[in-house]
């Protein structure tokens, strides 16, 4: 069954569309899918990532996501969409510098569109056990290593058990050491039936999925899917 679907999605910058940050592109990515976007810097990685996450808008195409119209809800439908049904991570974190990693993560549960079962604490004590920071959950993001803000980058967009984890270029600022415990925990949660899409550049990581897209100038040049190990 589809959970992304794209028909003839595009964005075009300038007035006049006068070139294409992402040419029209129609896709369908299914549930439980770990899929890899790849391509050269500028090749509209982001582009796409934002559109399925409701972050940017088709200039003109449809995109689908959990039976949603995401582009026709307004801002505020859209954003409460997203806390329930995407969990995004972007490249550099973006963990709230004031507060502690299980504060970042209890916040995000506190915006959720639907109500979280249980006891929220509990949850979040264990989301940060799961990602294997729990000695680091009542610090300050800034006094984490990158491969554990990554992490608790992962724990707050898991906190509201959306079906969907988008990443961009979750690899691009820490070493190979914490890049491989990244990894390993992206494998994981695909197995327990996570469905994944990742920006990357990397060609390590790229093979970690089972399906790989490739952009070129805006364009999906190539769709490969990997038999399984």
């Amino acid at each position: 069954m589809a959970l992304i679907e794209l028909d003839g999605a595009c964005k075009a910058y300038g007035k006049r569309a006068l070139g294409y940050a992402l040419q029209p592109t129609t896709l369908n990515v299914d549930e439980g899918e770990y899929v890899a976007i790849t391509g050269k810097s500028g090749s509209g990685k982001t582009t796409l990532l934002n559109l399925i996450a409701g972050l940017d808008t088709p200039t003109s195409g449809s995109v689908i996501v959990s039976g949603r119209q995401v582009p026709k809800l307004s801002e505020g439908a859209r954003a409460r969409w997203r806390s329930s049904s995407v969990g995004v991570v972007f490249q550099f974190y973006q963990l709230l510098p004031a507060i502690s990693i299980i504060d970042n993560i209890l916040l995000a549960m506190s915006l959720s569109a639907r109500p979280i079962k249980g006891d929220r604490g509990a949850r979040a004590r264990e989301l940060v056990r799961l990602v294997g920071i729990e000695g680091e959950a009542h610090r300050l993001p800034s006094s984490l290593s990158g491969g554990q803000q990554q992490r608790a980058a992962i724990a707050r967009a898991l906190a509201n058990e959306p079906p969907l984890l988008l990443m961009d270029e979750p690899t691009g600022s820490i070493d190979s050491e914490s890049t491989e415990s990244v990894l390993g925990l992206l494998d994981n949660l695909h197995a327990q039936g996570r469905t994944i899409v990742v920006v990357t550049h990397d060609d390590d990581v790229a093979r970690r999925a089972g399906r790989q897209l490739t952009l070129h100038d805006g364009g999906l040049v190539a769709d490969v899917r990997r038999a399984a190990p």
